[in-house]
């Protein structure tokens, strides 16, 4: 089996520096200043994997950078899931255009989500940029590895435009995945908080996978394991459209998993998606008191109440409680998780044995998926007081995966 192919470009001293903006700069700065990058893809046929997180550090478009500058020349475009402008709410599919900008664009989240030999014929070469959240279910990274997988079947190399991982590059927490449950929604064996960028990712599968894949990352100059992306000075453009803001991939890691049961909302559909939970069934003074006891660092949460505008108890009085990231350095969103998994179960064993009983296979099987396993599901119905089970899970394997990706690591 021959062995996969990559091509890197990391000079040591440009990791040791800031931009002369005081910013990071980001890979498709990178791109369209240096020479050595520019002759990536000059004479070529492009194919732009992006959508509306695709802006350099002065937040100019890479779509219109594509097409203003030379010698490129952008061929097709492709959008993940959510589309080329984001606003597709999740799990809704997307249509092609024939036409957008004088190019056509496909949808990577409507009748496929792999690219197409329709979609990649005359192509020379694929370029990846997209800004992420950082947890293994978000669908962008899936997008990337199949985007890779249908490149390397033809021959066709890709290039990564890396970005910050926005909750920094030391976070790793959370189980791994399970083959079982390898989907859309997972589908890279890393931790649910991996702590490495798409660049790092895509050069981690590629060569854990044996994808073979002609891969070539741009890092980023000037970003660090230790930086959240509020310490990268870059500004944050909405991901999809319930992660408005730079630190809400810490709290969608939080309650993510939680909200695809349905038993509480997470505030999807109201002010704070992702930072609150609540339920009208739910005492806010006890259950904020209760999930306090167990003394997480650097975590608080505070008594809440409020009343979602749509989604999970539209229209109805919600009480509970809201999540505060106290130490940003100290804060596990998988414990902070599981412990209000626990807690709920544990609180009131009766509104939520109900609720899970009520819940669709389709909708079981997703709540494994997005955990990477079975056992959640099992000690979520099965014992009493299931929180420091979940916590404590895969702890050493955690411990390999950090050994194990160290030689993928560009950054510090």
């Amino acid at each position: 089996m021959h062995m996969p192919l990559f091509r890197l470009f990391v000079p040591f001293f440009l990791f040791l520096s800031f931009s002369l903006a005081g910013r990071v700069e980001l890979g498709v700065d990178r791109l369209f200043r240096e020479e050595g990058f520019r002759a990536l893809l000059k004479g070529k046929r492009v194919g732009l994997i992006t959508n509306q997180t695709g802006v350099d550090s002065e937040l100019k478009a890479t779509v219109e950078l594509f097409l203003q500058k030379e010698p490129f020349r952008l061929f097709a475009l492709f959008a993940p899931e959510h589309g080329i402008d984001g606003k597709g709410y999740a799990a809704e599919k997307i249509p092609d255009l024939r036409d957008f900008k004088g190019v056509p664009l496909y949808s990577l989240h409507g009748k496929t989500r792999r690219p197409t030999e329709k979609m990649l014929q005359g192509i020379d070469v694929l370029v990846f940029d997209i800004q992420d959240v950082g947890v293994r279910s978000y669908t962008y990274l899936t997008t990337l590895c199949y985007v890779m997988e249908e490149a390397a079947g033809r021959g066709i190399p890709v290039v990564v435009l890396d970005r910050p991982n926005p909750l920094g590059g030391e976070l790793v927490d959370g189980p791994m995945l399970e083959e079982r449950w390898r989907s859309f929604v997972s589908y890279l064996n890393v931790p649910y908080c991996h702590g490495m960028t798409l660049g790092e990712l895509a050069l981690f599968f590629n060569e854990k996978s044996r994808v073979g894949c002609d891969l070539t990352v741009v890092p980023m100059r000037g970003w660090k394991r230790k930086m959240s992306f509020l310490e990268t000075g870059l500004h944050w453009i909405p991901t999809s459209p319930q992660i408005p803001e730079a630190t809400t991939p810490f709290f969608a890691a939080a309650t993510g998993i939680l909200g695809e049961l349905g038993l509480v909302s997470i505030g999807v559909g109201y002010t704070l998606p992702f930072k609150v939970v609540g339920a009208p069934w739910i005492d806010a003074d006890g259950f904020a008191l209760a999930l306090s006891s167990q003394n997480l660092p650097g975590v608080a949460f505070i008594p809440c109440h409020f009343r979602p505008f749509f989604g999970a108890y539209k229209g109805e009085d919600c009480h509970g409680v809201r999540i505060y990231m106290t130490d940003r350095r100290a804060f596990r969103p998988l414990s902070v998780q599981y412990l209000l998994i626990g807690m709920l179960k544990s609180l009131y064993p009766k509104e939520v044995d109900k609720r899970l009983k009520a819940l669709s296979q389709g909708k079981r099987d997703l709540f494994c998926k997005v955990n990477g396993n079975e056992e959640m599901w099992k000690w979520l119905r099965e014992e009493k007081y299931s929180a420091w089970k979940m916590i404590g899970f895969q702890q050493e394997e955690r411990k390999a995966f950090c050994k194990l990706r160290k030689p993928f690591l560009l950054y510090d």
